[in-house]
């Protein structure tokens, strides 16, 4: 994501799958992305596509709202690459509505020409598709309203959302607001118009004994309580997911990056990340806290663990990339 002095770079580091060492850069050619970040690859369309975060020497000191502002310093565009060539052929600027794309997907279909990427600042999430003519457009298919409030940095304050995955039938599309503190599933079977079918809060910065008080709010009524488990209580928020294969058991930790962890969640840093389980209803949709299910991170206090990404070692949802027969 960035060059030795901490400036924004787009590129891939290539590792040797033997000795893990690295071989050198991946891209070809000297047009090179802006910024770098997440990115998924569809074999059958000749595709890579990438994602943008920002200016790692700025990122790594907390974030700002004033920072993200700045099309210099957070990027705002989804970087198309051939997979073949490994030379980036396109860019798609989503602008000021599209700030730090991050996690991005291809529906699991190894012939689908169609994916969604979500945008952490400005809290929503588009669709990528194919065109007729062979590139690639955009259109934002999910939006979560920002909430009015005060005590806090700003007067409002977007979901931020920090991950994204989808379920291995292409059905449902998660997403985690890590700032709202809650988890969304939406139905995808329409690519264009996706339906909300669960929401379940795990923490996040308006809880009920906050000291940020929701002034308005165009979803809810009131801020939710706290969430506690075999009575520890969930400090921090949603972050990164994961999905069994069969689709009913979502994974979720706490972590995404030091330092803003330090700023949003202190008592998260200190008492160490956890990991829950939501049982998914594949069939209606919908989602629901296992209340038996538990992994302290802080358990050990000589210890104290911030835990980030999860994967499965027989394959996941967010890893696992199918090569079409024909």
């Amino acid at each position: 994501m960035g060059k030795p002095n901490g400036d924004a770079l787009g590129e891939f580091l290539c590792i040797d799958s033997e000795t893990l060492e690295a071989k050198g850069t991946w891209t070809a050619g000297e047009k090179k992305a802006a910024f770098g970040y997440d990115f998924w690859y569809q074999p059958y369309h000749d595709t890579l596509v990438a994602t943008e975060w920002g200016v790692p020497r700025i990122f790594k000191r907390g974030y700002a709202v004033t920072d993200s502002a700045d099309p210099v310093l957070y990027g705002r565009s989804l970087n198309f690459y051939s997979w073949n060539e490994r030379k980036l052929k396109q860019v798609v600027n989503l602008g000021d509505d599209g700030i730090a794309p991050l996690e991005v997907r291809f529906l699991h279909d190894p012939k689908a020409s169609v994916g969604f990427v979500g945008c952490a600042v400005t809290s929503n999430v588009y669709k990528f598709y194919k065109t007729s003519n062979g590139d690639w457009a955009v259109k934002k298919v999910i939006q979560v309203p920002p909430k009015e409030v005060e005590g806090w940095v700003a007067p409002q304050m977007a979901g931020m959302i920090t991950d994204i995955l989808i379920s291995l039938d292409d059905k449902y599309l998660y997403l985690s607001n890590w700032l709202h503190g809650d988890v969304r599933q939406y139905d995808i079977s329409d690519t264009d118009n996706p339906k909300l079918t669960g929401q379940v809060f795990l923490g996040g910065s308006i809880l009920s004994d906050s000291n940020v008080r929701v002034t308005r709010d165009e979803e809810m009524s009131s801020q939710p309580d706290p969430v506690h488990i075999k009575g520890r209580r969930l400090y921090g928020s949603p972050q990164m997911l994961q999905l069994s294969l069969d689709g009913k058991r979502l994974y979720v930790t706490t972590s995404i990056f030091k330092p803003w962890d330090q700023q949003f969640y202190p008592e998260h840093v200190k008492n160490g990340s956890t990991m829950v389980k939501l049982d998914i209803d594949v069939q209606n949709g919908g989602m629901k806290l296992d209340e038996q299910f538990l992994v302290d991170f802080g358990a050990d206090k000589n210890d104290i663990l911030l835990a980030h990404e999860m994967r499965y070692p027989g394959g996941d949802c967010t890893s696992d990339i199918w090569l079409a027969e024909d």
